[in-house]
């Protein structure tokens, strides 16, 4: 079985540079070079890093030897999925070797049996488990930033980048890496439907590697079983059956207006708030076909939450780095384990700018 320098001697090679150009290419003397890969010295964290960035492998390969299994199936995806796999695999490495240098990602899955009941069944079971989760880390599903909130209680790294049309986001699960990959979009209440969906495959732990959702409405992709039972979970995560009835109780009736401030307070569809409504039997068959047909923008206009609606349409089209990796990448270079350029590209910053900053406010500090 090969080793660490076994695997940085064959970079070596590739590179075609002596070794004593490879040790200044890594910030390494020559005899610091030989003694870690012929002697007893090894190589630091910090070294590693430095090797894999030089070289453009991953600092999980450097340490093991294998790669994360998304590798392999990005690589058989074509089109706007495999740019969406693409971006995922760089964030699930990004992760892999924050993993391998003291730094995991700190998943919390729910314990739930599975086994029994329909799929839509299963979804809901696994969303009140979910929900438990959330309740007892005095959160809820419909205040705040979703996505930040799922970060903090279930650890999972959330993006959101511009994926092109017609291409909802994915799942990706590894031994050291969950994530869930958003796309760009001006409709908020549906990247947020979205969100919820690619937390239940996780927590339901469907198709490891990778889970793609081109469109997580198409009827044709809604029989998939996984799919159901994905659908459902969002659908009780988002609109938890307790709360909707406290709120119809409280109203004494559902209207159309009621309808629509309903959906805009847990920031969902009329239409996915009205399907929910006839699962559960709180209103018709007639009444789910009347109240559906309302846009999300109309139910905000409606209820006077229209500027709010604008300010999420225009959120929900921006980027987002996820928040535990950016933490994790930035704790890594202050504990001295990892180099800056790994922060440096997660933010989209050249290194030498700001390594300049980083020192400037050092400098201020002490002043």
């Amino acid at each position: 079985m090969s080793s660490i320098p076994d695997r940085v001697l064959s970079l070596i090679e590739k590179s075609g540079l002596s070794r004593a150009d490879f040790a200044q290419q890594i910030g390494l003397a020559e005899t610091q070079l030989t003694d870690s890969l012929d002697g007893p010295r090894g190589f630091s964290t910090v070294e590693v890093a430095r090797i894999a960035q030089a070289c453009d492998v991953s600092v999980k390969w450097l340490i093991t030897g294998t790669e994360p299994p998304l590798t392999v199936a990005g690589r058989t995806t074509t089109g706007q999925a495999g740019e969406a796999v693409a971006v995922a695999r760089q964030y699930t490495s990004r992760r892999a070797d924050l993993a391998g240098i003291g730094y995991p990602q700190p998943w919390q899955p729910v314990s739930v049996s599975l086994s029994e009941g329909t799929f839509s069944d299963q979804g809901e079971r696994l969303a009140r488990k979910a929900l438990g989760v959330v309740v007892g880390a005095g959160r809820s599903t419909w205040d705040g930033d979703l996505a930040e909130l799922l970060e903090e209680v279930f650890g999972v790294d959330v993006a959101v980048e511009d994926l092109g049309e017609g291409f909802d986001g994915l799942a990706t699960a590894t031994r050291e890496a969950k994530l869930i990959l958003l796309a760009t979009t001006s409709n908020p209440a549906r990247q947020r439907f979205t969100l919820a969906h690619e937390l239940g495959h996780l927590l339901a732990e469907d198709d490891q590697e990778v889970h793609l959702d081109r469109d997580i409405f198409d009827p044709a992709q809604k029989k998939a079983p996984s799919e159901q039972r994905a659908n459902a979970f969002a659908s009780a995560f988002l609109m938890p059956e307790p709360l909707l009835r406290e709120d119809i109780a409280r109203r004494g009736s559902l209207t159309q207006v009621d309808h629509a401030a309903l959906a805009s307070r847990l920031m969902v569809t009329p239409e996915a708030l009205a399907y929910r409504l006839l699962r559960l039997r709180i209103i018709d068959a007639g009444t789910c076909d009347r109240y559906k047909r309302m846009s999300a923008s109309e139910a905000a206009d409606l209820v006077g939450r229209g500027k709010e609606f604008e300010r999420q349409s225009v959120e929900s089209t921006m980027r987002r780095i996820p928040g535990p990796l950016l933490r994790d990448t930035r704790a890594a270079y202050e504990a001295g384990r990892s180099t800056l350029r790994p922060y440096a590209s997660l933010i989209g910053v050249d290194v030498d700018e700001l390594s300049r900053r980083l020192e400037e406010q050092a400098a201020g500090g002490e002043s």
